[in-house]
């Protein structure tokens, strides 16, 4: 391995891979280095499934780090945009540097990327354009915004072997990638990158240094808290963030079959009383299954995959909170941590599950109970306990208040037997202050993706990804 390139980029999520991609395009793509600290995509490989529960693998958890990045291996769901749409209501920022119009154009570019790749040419919500309208309207009258737009889904076991392609496709165009490795350090001299440090995940011994004209980082939601260090160590400028902390909550089908049918993924959004925080669904699973995965700190989170073939009797989504903290408190991945944590640690080092019903009645759920539950639990290891001991009260209340009003929408969604998984939390570094170019403080470093604050979502990092090789090109 040489020590200089043109440019490093620093993870190996939808937006590094698909600014490799677009470089490869440009025929520019000779000189550049991808590093992660994970494992190539045929190696990540979850053992919760045979073994029944999280083993918290070393050195870093398959599901959260290696090619592809953490998103690609929960539901693998690209969302879209409605062409009539005057603005981008999904995905995250992108939009705001770019433009509205340029932004649809990237998602058409890199949604072909994905049918190139093998992605299903079936596109979600967009048969049911009347019963949408009127699912709108109906949750409107309860303060409810719905987000219908098409959704191409990949399926959690598919994705795999889309992004193995992708992967295959980069290494056989001279691409450099370098996994198990962990980024220590960004080197800056006068406010200008150098280059990055480096070590072996598995045998952290020295230190190596690379040298590189540009650094872009791509770090996703795993790193946002490396990434909180990095911009405090080198002074690069941000703006508080967004911490989003709430449940995975699972029902049956049958109450979400309409959703399901119309939508496949309904994004419904509020603001209920009395704090008025913004509450959204995120990440719906049709006949999904609810999984666990390992951050930093070995905090277990919850999730929820989709998959293409196999299927459940539940659907699963997410309710989450977002919390911006101001002055003087401005450390909300502290504060997810946190919660995080004492969730963690009332159930004996991984998630807890409750049923709705029990937390009216104030009580814990038992295992007894969530045997003979009537929503059969889909993540067998979660531990049956009282999430409210842990999760906050202005966040328990924001979560409670809008099953009630989704209830009025989708009957059945504040059924007493639905289940409530917790943490769910998504990190985001401190909002890093970027340009039009996607580049931050110090000259010629970049920032794109999930974890400094641009976006959200697969197709909107794979977008970004794009939009940055092009911007390094064009500079």
């Amino acid at each position: 391995m040489k020590d200089d390139y043109d440019i490093i980029v620093v993870g190996m999520g939808p937006s590094a891979i698909f600014l490799a991609y677009e470089l490869i395009q440009k025929n520019e793509a000779k000189n550049i280095l991808l590093i992660d600290e994970g494992k190539p995509v045929e190696k990540r490989n979850c053992p919760i499934e045979k073994v029944g529960e999280c083993l918290k693998c070393k050195p870093f958890c398959n599901i959260t780090s290696g090619f592809s990045g953490a998103g690609a291996f929960s539901d693998g769901k690209l969302s879209l945009y409605n062409e009539e749409d005057d603005d981008l209501y999904v995905g995250g920022n992108l939009h705001k540097y770019i433009g509205v119009e340029k932004t649809k154009r990237l998602i058409d570019y890199t949604d072909d990327i994905y049918l190139k790749f093998g992605a299903d040419k079936k596109l979600e919500g967009i048969e049911y354009k009347e019963e949408i309208t009127k699912l709108k309207k109906k949750a409107k009258k309860e303060d409810i915004t719905l987000i219908g737009i098409p959704i191409r889904h990949l399926g959690t076991e598919k994705s795999h072997e889309i992004y193995k392609k992708i992967q295959d496709y980069l290494q056989e165009n001279g691409v450099n990638m370098l996994y198990e490795t962990i980024v220590t350090d960004l080197i800056v001299e006068n406010e200008k990158i150098k280059g990055v440090k480096i070590k072996n995940a598995n045998k952290p011994t020295e230190v190596t240094e690379l040298t590189a004209k540009k650094v872009v980082l791509a770090v996703g939601r795993k790193g946002a808290d490396w990434l909180v260090n990095m911009c405090d160590k080198h002074n690069i400028k941000t703006e508080p963030g967004t911490v989003d902390i709430g449940v995975r909550y699972e029902l049956k089908d049958e109450v979400m079959a309409k959703v399901n049918k119309y939508l496949y993924e309904g994004k419904f959004i509020s603001r209920p009383y009395p704090f008025r925080d913004k509450v959204r669904t995120f990440c719906q699973n049709p006949s999904g299954f609810v999984s666990e995965e390992v951050y930093d700190d070995n905090l277990s989170l919850v999730n929820g995959h989709s998959y293409k073939d196999k299927k459940s009797k539940n659907t699963n989504l997410a309710i989450l909170v977002s919390h911006n903290f101001k002055d003087p408190f401005d450390k909300p991945i502290e504060y997810g941590k946190n919660i995080a944590k004492n969730v963690n640690e009332l159930g004996n080092g991984t998630v807890l599950v409750q049923r709705l019903g029990d937390i009216y009645r104030g009580k814990r759920t038992w295992p007894e109970e969530l045997e003979n539950n009537e929503v059969e639990a889909t993540l067998k290891s979660a531990v049956p306990g009282d999430i409210t001991f842990a999760i906050g009260y202005r966040t328990m209340t924001d979560i409670l208040q809008f099953i009630n009003a989704m209830d009025k929408v989708v009957e059945g969604f504040a059924d007493p037997h639905n289940l409530l998984y917790a943490p769910e939390i998504k990190f985001y570094s401190n909002k890093v202050l970027i340009d039009s170019n996607f580049e931050t403080s110090i000259k010629n470093l970049y920032c794109i993706g999930d974890g400094g604050g641009m976006t959200r979502g697969l197709m909107m990092a794979s977008a970004a990804g794009v939009q940055m090789a092009r911007n390094l090109l064009e500079k």
